[in-house]
């Protein structure tokens, strides 16, 4: 049995609904703008980055902030430097004194008076010498006894052990002097005092306790990163490395490195092979010498300063890097997969 047609002439009221023209055109431009997105994010390249904050440091730790150390002990008589002042190698900082004025002729009135002892054992030693010398002699010829003989060796060695200790004990007394004649503390290098300790001349200053902190001239910089520790396997010497210094306006693309704006290009050199306390890892960059834009002025960024840094990974398509941000995978999961596979 067939089923009769039917015709719009039939259905005159369904044949009189028409489609909106904004849903059609509604319906096309979705349609359009998922493929599209589709396109884009199958084929739009994208950089992946890990990202770490850090400060400006030196590469050479010889160059880094360091304390400049009193080598005597005693009070501070006069500074010759301000927080600020600039110093070459062996200028004076600051000038020590001890709490005794007169200890270094003390010392040398007690040296000259060991110099007398040692001089008065030596010549008791030398007559000494001469008599077991004698006493060897006679006893040989059978006029002595070994008794004798003996007692003349062991005086011999007596005056011999007395000698080694004041020479020790002149010794130990220019020592001392030495020291305490380097009452003023001078500049290692050409630098700049960052601070000074505070102190007049009721301070006093035991060796070893620092006087000023001072930053070397001709320093070259560095940055060190701290980078998370899930990221930190993916990085090696000569990984690019764009950074942003504190102050210094930018315009930062992290996916697109080449169309930002005043990030500073950077090179790894070295990464800590454990982590901090907060569980990061330090990455120390160097300045890309190959990059246009070289890094600012140490007059704009000095040591201490703020940096963030975005270092540049593998080149994957964009939509791959959304998948993976949302899953909280490593940037190079589809690599790790892959080499699991083969395993």
């Amino acid at each position: 049995m067939q089923h009769p047609k039917y015709t719009d002439e039939q259905f005159t009221t369904l044949a009189s609904i028409k489609t909106p023209r904004f849903m059609v055109v509604a319906g096309w431009s979705v349609t359009l703008m998922l493929v599209g997105l589709s396109c884009f994010l199958a084929f739009t390249p994208w950089v992946q980055t890990t990202y770490g904050a850090g400060t400006v440091t030196a590469l050479n730790p010889f160059d880094r902030l360091q304390d400049i150390n009193a080598l005597v002990s005693g009070r501070i008589q006069e500074w010759f430097v301000r927080d600020g002042s600039r110093v070459n190698i062996g200028d004076p900082i600051v000038r020590l004194v001890d709490n005794d004025p007169n200890l270094l002729q003390n010392l040398e009135a007690e040296r000259q008076q060991v110099l007398a002892q040692l001089q008065a054992v030596e010549t008791a030693m030398a007559t000494a010498e001469i008599d077991r010398r004698r006493m060897r002699s006679l006893f040989d010829k059978g006029l002595a006894a070994r008794r004798e003989f003996e007692q003349a060796s062991i005086r011999v060695d007596e005056l011999r052990g007395r000698v080694a200790e004041a020479a020790a004990e002149v010794s130990r007394l220019e020592v001392r002097m030495s020291r305490q004649s380097i009452q003023i503390v001078r500049a290692p290098r050409n630098g700049v005092i960052v601070r000074v300790s505070a102190g007049d001349s009721s301070t006093f200053i035991d060796a070893g306790d620092v006087v000023a902190t001072f930053v070397p001239d001709n320093a070259e910089r560095a940055v060190e990163l701290y980078v998370d520790g899930r990221d930190v396997s993916l990085l090696h010497p000569g990984v690019s490395v764009r950074l942003q210094f504190e102050g210094w306006p930018v315009i930062q693309f992290s996916g697109w490195p080449s169309v930002a704006v005043g990030t500073f290009g950077g090179e790894v050199v070295a990464i800590d092979a454990s982590a901090n306390e907060n569980g990061r890892f330090r990455v120390l960059v160097v300045e890309d010498t190959t990059d246009p834009h070289p890094w600012p002025d140490k007059r704009f960024v000095r040591f201490g300063t703020k940096v963030r840094g975005w270092l540049l990974l593998n080149k994957v398509p964009i939509g791959y890097e959304l998948w993976r941000q949302l899953n909280n995978f490593p940037p190079d999961f589809a690599q790790k997969a892959q080499q699991g596979n083969a395993t």
